[in-house]
């Protein structure tokens, strides 16, 4: 049902988890374990399979935070509980110091990265997908964890599943967003067999930026959503013309 990061799993007290779409009780396009609040998916499933993620990363599903994800480089602190629904808050990233609530990032194709400083106690969790990226929702992450105490060079960061390179085929007009930016970023295109498009190394990406911002203990876990049946993908229900698609949930928590 998980996957987990090594150097995540050696920090002491800490849970974390990098779900698949396996051991929920949702139907349909969206089996199993769909986390998407904004899917149109059964609720009531939707509810049920965040319950059971709670239960994994050891909180109460009220202490199961997340954030209505707007693409953004906004990383907002969480303190407390609030609300599941259209009343959470909007943003890409989550920081706390409080034990017993779990930080959730939702996923079906963008780059879910979970943080913790072991020395401060800082746990943090961003949704980067490109643009996130790009605008720099990483960078915010660290700022904000340093914020609550943390120090960069001891913060350590999981990349969980993602689509890869091989599956993640862009258009020139991406490419040339990227090379405005800084044209040091052409190292994370190839050419695609289709005239016009390129191959996005989105891992490399977010890699990169981590490395740039001063946090060099990084696991990237490897896997690809889009080639990999376990995992929800957008990319993969658009080009299958299906209505809608399921979203993973991964989130690490301080043991209360």
């Amino acid at each position: 049902m998980t996957f987990g990061s090594s150097l995540l799993s050696a920090v002491p007290g800490l849970r974390h988890a990098f779900f698949t779409r396996d051991g929920g009780v949702s139907r349909g396009i969206y089996s199993a374990l769909n986390g998407g609040l904004g899917s149109s998916d059964d609720p009531a499933n939707v509810a049920e399979n965040r319950r059971r993620m709670a239960e994994h990363v050891g909180v109460a599903p009220e202490r199961f935070v997340s954030l209505h994800q707007i693409h953004s480089p906004d990383a907002l602190v969480a303190e407390e509980i609030w609300p599941s629904g259209p009343q959470r808050p909007k943003g890409d990233a989550l920081v706390t110091r409080t034990p017993g609530l779990a930080l959730g990032v939702s996923t079906a194709d963008c780059g879910p990265v979970l943080f913790v400083d072991p020395v401060a106690r800082v746990i943090g969790a961003a949704h980067a997908g490109w643009k996130g990226a790009l605008t720099g929702v990483l960078e915010s992450t660290i700022e904000t964890m340093e914020r609550l105490g943390a120090a960069r060079a001891d913060i350590i960061a999981a990349i969980g599943p993602l689509i890869r390179q091989d599956s993640y085929e862009v258009g020139n007009e991406f490419v040339d967003r990227f090379i405005a930016a800084d044209a040091d970023n052409a190292v994370f295109f190839m050419p695609s067999v289709r005239e016009g498009h390129a191959m996005f190394d989105l891992a490399g990406f977010i890699r990169m930026r981590l490395e740039a911002a001063g946090v060099l203990m990084i696991d990237d876990l490897g896997l690809d959503t889009y080639a990999d049946e376990r995992f929800f993908s957008y990319r993969r229900s658009v080009h299958r013309r299906e209505p809608d698609y399921g979203r993973h949930i991964h989130a690490i928590a301080l043991e209360g």
